[in-house]
């Protein structure tokens, strides 16, 4: 009923993209992991899993020393908690945690044992009940935005106005404004700060300090850097 495998990778590895006959629930139990899968793009810190559809193309940048636990089950298991057609950030309760961790010791559960299918039953419980985080950030589709969107990814740090990124991409800033409306849902300067907050979080989990990963992401105010992280992401980022 769910296989299960445990890897560990070091900083900056990348698992080129790929796509699983199974549905998978990945869990960082340290370090920090990117899911790129399409237009959008989840960041994985400690203490998240991510809920990987069947047949979902997605590759994974790893950040810090990251042990990987991964669940795998197939797509005939017809339950909610594996009923959702895109990826979705999950917080892992200390339950669910311990739950993880005791099918990777298993290694698999198996459908003839009454004893893992109750065990399975749990799992897709707390799965289910596991609160969302909105620890993605969506891609704009069209060139001209999708360009500027990975320019400011390239250097999340730096200081780009939008009016001299519509200057070096060939489109006015108006538009950009709207197809990052339009194409993301949230404007442009709302993109930009999650997609600096979502670096700083990929510091944090390489083990720099709340100050210099305010630092990496743009932020020469500690206390803004900790007021916006707790508001976007519900924690400060020494909790996390």
């Amino acid at each position: 009923m769910v296989r299960s495998l445990a890897t560990n990778f070091s900083s900056g590895y990348l698992i080129e993209e790929h796509a699983h006959a199974w549905r998978q629930l990945l869990y960082a139990s340290a370090g920090a992991m990117t899911v790129y899968a399409g237009q959008w793009t989840w960041m994985i810190p400690p203490g998240r899993a991510v809920f990987i559809p069947a047949g979902r193309p997605h590759s994974i940048r790893m950040w810090g020393e990251v042990a990987m636990r991964s669940l795998c089950f197939p797509a005939a298991l017809d339950q909610p908690a594996l009923q959702f057609d895109d990826c979705r950030v999950i917080a892992v309760t200390p339950l669910l945690r311990e739950l993880i961790l005791r099918v990777i010791e298993m290694s698999a559960l198996d459908g003839r044992e009454a004893p893992h299918r109750r065990l399975l039953s749990v799992l897709l419980d707390e799965m289910h009940q596991a609160p969302t985080n909105p620890l993605v950030l969506p891609l704009p589709r069209d060139r001209r935005a999708l360009a500027v969107a990975r320019e400011v990814l390239t250097s999340p740090g730096v200081e780009l106005s939008l009016d001299s990124l519509a200057r070096r991409h060939g489109a006015g800033r108006r538009t950009l404004e709207r197809l990052f409306r339009g194409e993301t849902g949230i404007s442009f300067g709302l993109w930009q700060q999650k997609a600096r907050l979502l670096e700083s979080v990929r510091a944090l989990a390489e083990g720099r300090s709340v100050t210099n990963a305010a630092l990496d992401a743009g932020y020469s105010s500690v206390s803004a850097f900790i007021a916006a992280f707790k508001r976007t992401f519900g924690c400060t980022p020494g909790r996390l």
